[in-house]
């Protein structure tokens, strides 16, 4: 890599599933930056060597994936919502000062802002399933959108009670035999959990609900959950978890390279295309996507054998 050439990553154990890779060397090639995104599968026992020595990698900042999210947070100086949230997500360097975000909660509400446009007007009640981190970023987003009442449904009751606390009297804690009475009188219905993902339990929730409810999943594989599907089925609006997965990564990108990119169709395109193993239509800055992906992860690899 040149002097000159920029690089940030993604850290997680594992990693290799991650599409962060195809999304930020895609603005890259766009955009026509000296500049590359890599992997680093990190174990959380190599953690917090890692990130403390980020600039000996070669690297400007750095996303963060699970397992690690927690643990970016305290080795980080975190803003208000990584602090809220309770897990960082996004890295970067301010004068020598490794700062830290969590871009879950805008990427969030861009993407239901992209997809169901309004769905915030006159919102007063919604439903979130799940109390783990992604429950955290939705939690405090509704809440900056000014809900007035976000219901948290989860398993263990003790997990909804912590966020209870940290976010106060307008989140409320429900069990799961309560979701269909609850969903007659909400205007939002968010699922934070793995339930639908591909190779987790079902998710199985019956949509007793007005026809002015709007439903978004945070799983972006498979794209159409079966939540989404029976959702628009009955003709619902929906916001699905690659299109958050897509806006969420947009502001790390502007925090590296100082260029604020754009979520296309193209890009969509792109990622669904890599997430059902079908190449796209259009070969040709898809094509060189791939290539850079892939001399990236070789890079990586590279870099983890010198390092260990």
């Amino acid at each position: 890599m040149s002097e000159t050439r920029k690089a940030a990553c993604i850290i997680g154990w594992p990693v290799k599933h991650s599409r962060s890779p195809l999304i930020h060397n895609y603005w890259i090639e766009q955009h026509k930056l000296d500049a590359e995104y890599r992997r680093e599968e990190v174990p959380p026992e190599q953690f917090d060597d890692f990130v403390e020595t980020l600039r000996d990698h070669g690297y400007i900042g750095a996303n963060v994936t699970v397992p690690h999210k927690q643990s970016a947070l305290a080795l980080s100086l975190p803003d208000e919502r990584a602090r809220a949230v309770g897990a960082a997500n996004t890295l970067w360097y301010d004068d020598g000062t490794l700062r830290s975000t969590n871009t879950d909660v805008e990427g969030f509400l861009a993407n239901l802002d992209k997809a169901t446009p309004g769905w915030d007007r006159g919102l007063e009640t919604a439903v979130v399933l799940g109390a783990g981190g992604g429950a955290r970023a939705v939690v405090f987003a509704l809440l900056q959108r000014d809900v007035q009442r976000v219901y948290v449904i989860n398993r263990t009751l003790e997990r909804v009670e912590v966020l209870q606390k940290q976010f106060g009297a307008r989140v409320r804690a429900a069990g799961w035999d309560e979701t269909t009475g609850l969903l007659g009188g909400a205007g939002l219905l968010v699922n934070t959990t793995t339930l639908g993902m591909s190779g987790q339990p079902p998710l199985e929730i019956n949509l007793r609900c007005p026809a002015s409810l709007v439903v978004a999943d945070l799983v972006y594989a498979p794209l159409v959950t079966r939540l989404l599907a029976t959702a628009r089925a009955r003709g619902l609006r929906t916001a699905d978890g690659l299109g958050m997965l897509l806006h969420q990564a947009v502001r790390g990108f502007e925090l590296w390279f100082g260029v604020r990119p754009e979520v296309t169709p193209e890009l969509r395109a792109l990622v669904e295309a890599d997430l059902v193993g079908h190449a796209p239509e259009d070969k040709g800055l898809q094509e060189t996507v791939r290539e850079k992906v892939a001399k990236s992860a070789r890079a990586g690899r590279r870099n983890n054998r010198k390092s260990g």
